[in-house]
């Protein structure tokens, strides 16, 4: 049986659970083909991002169950999660700095956590910061 890499991954309000499975190159998210699944192009390229830059998009399938949040979120909580499951995958295949996969993707800002979050709205305001228009009389 081939040995599988699971990571989890979060941006803004998405958590994205991944395994990496050696296989042909398939991606899918809940189930469904990744570009089925997203509606653009380029969230698909950003999250194959971290798979591109280490030279290994045709070794691994990955699998993404991703709930919470919009596309955008999702796409980045899975490209994390491929992220941290590469180095699961590296520091198990070679314990050696020389070709470790870890530089590429710390170069790049994979491996960083998107921290930002929406804002909560506070009382007395019609948004976060945004207070009502002032009326002098």
């Amino acid at each position: 049986m081939a040995k599988s890499y699971q990571a989890t991954g979060k941006r803004k309000g998405s958590i994205a659970k991944v395994t990496l499975t050696s296989g042909k190159g398939t991606i899918t998210v809940n189930g469904r083909d990744v570009r089925e699944y997203f509606p653009f192009e380029t969230l698909v390229m950003d999250l194959e991002q971290p798979l591109v830059l280490t030279n290994t998009k045709g070794l691994f399938d990955v699998d993404a169950k991703v709930s919470g949040g919009g596309f955008r979120g999702q796409s980045g909580a899975i490209r994390l999660g491929i992220t941290k499951a590469l180095l699961e995958y590296d520091s198990t295949t070679s314990p050696d700095s020389e070709n470790s996969l870890r530089k590429p993707l710390k170069v790049n800002g994979m491996i960083t956590r998107d921290a930002r979050v929406k804002e909560r709205k506070k009382y007395g305001l019609k948004k976060a910061r945004r207070a009502p228009q002032f009326s002098k009389r």
